[in-house]
């Protein structure tokens, strides 16, 4: 059988992300590990982890981050182009940690115990 490929999409700041990367250390995954605060995710990349979790762009973004509010992105006819350019201007936007398998199964580690089920 071969390995699973495991990658998080960190923010090491965030303690659900320290803790979400420590359970899959803890389960002998070694993820690889991108620092999005560093490395953000390009278009193509949010709209495939939205494919694979089965959720809209807009579920993506941290709703409680004053950036979300200040930029009022809380309006509902803002377009998923619009919402994709503001996660991909402003990461700290994005929903942490996203954990993917194989680039054919995502969670988000909120709590971290929720990524278990695509393990």
């Amino acid at each position: 059988m071969t390995e699973s490929i495991v990658t998080i999409y960190h923010n090491p700041r965030c303690s659900k992300s320290r803790q979400t990367l420590q359970l899959l250390e803890d389960n002998n995954i070694s993820p690889t590990i991108i620092e999005y605060m560093n490395e953000p995710p390009d278009r193509q990349t949010l709209i495939k982890i939205t494919q694979l979790l089965g959720v809209s762009i807009r579920a993506l973004l941290r709703t409680t981050e004053q950036v979300y509010k200040d930029a009022g992105l809380d309006d509902d006819s803002l377009s998923d182009e619009d919402l994709l350019e503001a996660l991909s201007q402003c990461p700290s936007l994005l929903q942490r940690p996203i954990v993917i398998v194989d680039n054919k199964k995502a969670a988000i580690g909120r709590p971290p115990e929720s990524i278990l089920g695509i393990l």
